[in-house]
């Protein structure tokens, strides 16, 4: 075990095997629990399959997820020499680049998955761009399914090619890329050096992954904690829940929840079933203030200091990028904003000015419309109370998606808040 934590997330179109490399990683590092490995040997020596093999792990699972089960491989977590992995959502979960925009899953570096057989794909090019948006810092291309193309150079090298244009396109720094000839099914180059692609002498994948930079610490902003769940809990009363995502939060503070408006002092903290003094960025916990009842706080709302409030925005601006949409965006536009915990309603009230992605130059004041692949600075109205900060504040409740029509049509970082 390694004293150093990396959030990782692995991206890339949904057929391209990210599942299948999640299993790997997984496998390879002796993390899928003895259990998991037991039953399928049970079953695999029933169905007279002999010769326990991880592709026989993979098969089940895979039939496990066309049932709609999603799998919790231990987790998603795995240990290298230098780091303990979390896996963050996994991989082809609908909500995932929702939960990668608005930070259920602050990852500090990406896997990117691309299938050797098919090149860019339509998701490919909407989670690199999300990457880019979101500051992943580093991100390992991982050139997949390399034995389904018979291992071939060329076709790897199209691949490279191709991702390379990807990435400039979307202004992503290609010296903080890195790409990887693997197969996630036979295992090549993941946890030892292939002998199919002799022509290949880069780092393996956990090499790479054991070289990603340390992440850098959590702000010292002051407590901003969203609140995922109000539960009532006998015997200790109205219990809110969710993660601490900056500061601390110890007994005996005092504090508010935005934009319901009410506050009090914490009395209890619990975390893993147990009670503890304080909690830090990160923790997961349920929490009491005396006097605050069930029906005072919701999902959405930020717990902060009294002292310091989370900002309740009247209307806030923020630079977006638009990743799909059917038609233009125009002045009035009101999609669903998911900001943290909240869901909210909010109107585009203005597009200020429409940026040039290459240079960051405004390119034009005061555009008619936005459109996809467009940046822009715009003036948002929230229609319900909204609790957002500045990004270059509090990084993590400064950035959103912006849904409509059951999929993710932009993503964006919050620059300034103007407050109720």
């Amino acid at each position: 075990m390694s004293d150093q934590h990396q959030n990782l997330a692995i991206i890339g179109h949904v057929d391209h095997g990210k599942s299948t490399l999640v299993g790997r990683l997984l496998y390879e590092t002796g993390s899928v629990p003895e259990h998991v490995i037991e039953q399928h040997r049970e079953e695999a020596e029933e169905k007279g399959k002999g010769g326990f093999e991880f592709a026989y792990v993979m098969d089940n699972l895979a039939e496990e997820r066309e049932r709609g089960v999603t799998i919790d491989i231990a987790h998603q977590e795995f240990s290298t020499d230098e780091y303990d992995f979390t896996i963050v959502d996994c991989p082809g979960h609908r909500d995932f680049v929702k939960n990668m925009i608005t930070g259920a899953s602050q990852a500090d570096n990406a896997v990117l998955v691309v299938a050797a057989d098919d090149g860019v794909a339509p998701q490919t090019q909407e989670h690199v761009f999300l990457a880019r948006t979101l500051g992943i810092d580093e991100l390992i291309i991982g050139v997949n399914k390399m034995d389904v193309v018979d291992y071939k150079e060329s076709t790897y090298d199209e691949v490279v090619e191709e991702v390379t244009q990807l990435l400039k396109q979307v202004q992503f720094n290609t010296a903080d890329a890195s790409f990887i000839p693997i197969s996630a099914f036979e295992g090549d180059n993941i946890a030892e050096s292939s002998e199919n692609t002799d022509w290949y002498d880069g780092e393996i994948l956990l090499e790479a992954l054991n070289d990603l930079p340390e992440p850098e610490p959590p702000t010292d902003a002051s407590l901003r904690l969203p609140i995922q769940d109000v539960y009532t809990i006998s015997g200790i009363g109205t219990v809110p829940v969710g993660r601490i995502e900056t500061g601390i939060m110890n007994t005996g503070d005092d504090v508010v929840f935005q934009p319901s408006d009410v506050g009090g002092e914490v009395k209890t903290i619990e975390m893993h079933h147990e009670e503890v003094p304080k909690a830090e960025p990160g923790d997961n916990v349920g929490f009491n203030v005396r006097g605050i009842g069930k029906d005072d706080i919701r999902r959405g709302d930020v717990c902060g200091p009294a002292d310091n409030p989370p900002k309740v925005a009247e209307t806030f601006q923020a630079q977006v990028v638009v990743m799909q949409h059917p038609s233009v965006i125009t002045a009035g536009y009101t999609p669903v904003f998911h900001a943290h915990t909240a869901q909210v309603a909010c109107t585009i009230e203005s597009i200020d000015k429409k940026m040039d992605p290459s240079s960051g130059e405004v390119a034009e004041e005061d555009p008619d419309f936005i459109q996809s692949g467009d940046a822009a600075v715009v003036t948002i109205r929230p229609q319900k109370p909204l609790s957002i900060e500045p990004s270059s504040e509090i990084p993590e409740l400064g950035s959103f998606a912006i849904r409509d029509m059951g999929q993710t049509i932009a993503a964006g970082k919050v620059l300034d808040v103007n407050e109720k």
